[in-house]
C-alpha cells in the first residue's frame, strides 16, 4: 500500500532575466493525502497544476517534500529512501531512455541498478518483453523510437525488478489507439491477482481512460486533495451520471469547497 499524508511542497521562484528580481514563491502542493490499496489501479486526477506531477516526484524521492509523509508498504520514504524506491517501479512523463543504447541495454542498466544478477536479469527481460509485445525493439537502439515504443520499453525499465508498486506519470501521453489499449490491459493485468496484485497509481487528464480503468480516483485541485472514492462514488456525491461534468464539479469548486 501506498499512503500519502499531509503533503506540501514550496518552490522558489526563478529570478527574472532582465533585472534579476525574484517572484513570489510557488506553493505547488498545499495537503495531499491519500492512500492506494494492492491489487486496485488508483488515478490521480487534477487541472493542470494542481500538484499532481509534485505528489508523484516526491513518491519517487525525487524532490524533498517541506511537509508530510510518504510511505511505501509502511517504509518512510524520507527516512529510508533506498528501501522504499526497490519496492518502486516509476515511469516519468519524461521516459528518459538512453537514445545510444538498444532497448535491451536500456532495461539491463536498470536492472543492474536495482542489483539483480545478469541472468536472472536477461531472463525477466525477454518475459517483459513477451508482456509488452516488444521482443522486436530490443536489440535496436532506442533514438528513434515512436511514442508507443518508448512506452513499452519505459514500462519493461520500470518492471524490471518486478516491484509490488507502480508510479505513472500520464502513461498514455502522445500514444495512439491501439498503443494506449495495450498499456490498459497490461495495468489491468498487473493489478489482478495473476499479475501480482500490484498497487498502481497512476495521473491522467483523460476521463475515459480513468472510467474503464480505476477502481480508485483521487482528485486533486490547487495542491489539495478534494475527493477520493470511486467513479460511481464521485458521480453520485456530485449528482450526476457524467463523470466528466462531476470532475469539474469537483476540481474547480470555489476555496469555500462548494462541489
Amino acid at each position: 500500500m501506498i499512503r500519502i499524508e499531509g503533503l506540501a511542497k514550496r518552490f522558489a521562484a526563478p529570478r527574472a532575466r532582465l533585472f534579476g528580481k525574484a517572484g513570489a514563491p510557488v506553493q505547488a502542493v498545499r495537503d495531499v493525502s491519500f492512500a492506494a490499496a494492492d491489487g486496485r489501479i488508483t488515478a490521480l486526477l487534477g487541472p493542470n497544476g494542481a500538484g499532481k506531477t509534485t505528489t508523484l516526484r516526491m513518491l519517487a524521492g525525487l524532490i524533498a517534500p517541506d511537509a508530510g509523509t510518504l510511505e511505501v508498504d509502511g517504509i518512510a520514504v524520507a527516512q529510508r529512501p533506498r528501501e522504499a524506491l526497490a519496492k518502486m517501479g516509476v515511469l516519468s512523463d519524461a521516459r528518459g531512455l538512453y537514445p545510444r543504447l538498444s532497448a535491451r541495454e536500456n532495461i539491463l542498466y536498470f536492472a543492474a541498478l536495482q542489483g539483480m544478477a545478469r541472468e536472472e536479469a536477461q531472463a525477466r527481460t525477454e518475459a517483459l518483453a513477451q508482456m509488452l509485445d516488444c521482443g522486436q525493439l530490443l536489440e535496436r537502439r532506442t533514438e528513434g523510437f515512436s511514442q508507443g515504443e518508448r512506452m513499452k520499453v519505459a514500462l519493461a525499465r520500470a518492471l524490471v525488478h518486478d516491484p509490488a508498486h507502480i508510479v505513472l506519470d500520464e502513461p498514455t501521453n502522445g500514444l495512439d489507439v491501439v498503443a494506449t489499449r495495450a498499456l490498459r490491459e497490461t495495468l489491468q493485468w498487473l493489478a489482478s491477482p495473476a499479475g501480482g496484485g500490484k498497487c498502481i497509481v497512476f495521473s491522467t487528464h483523460i476521463m475515459q481512460e480513468v472510467e474503464r480503468l480505476c477502481d480508485e480516483v483521487v482528485v486533486v485541485a490547487r495542491g489539495r486533495t478534494v475527493a477520493q472514492g470511486t467513479v460511481a462514488e464521485l458521480r453520485a456525491r456530485c449528482g450526476t451520471r457524467d463523470f466528466e461534468e462531476a470532475f469539474v464539479r469537483l476540481a474547480y469548486a470555489d476555496d469555500e469547497g462548494q462541489s
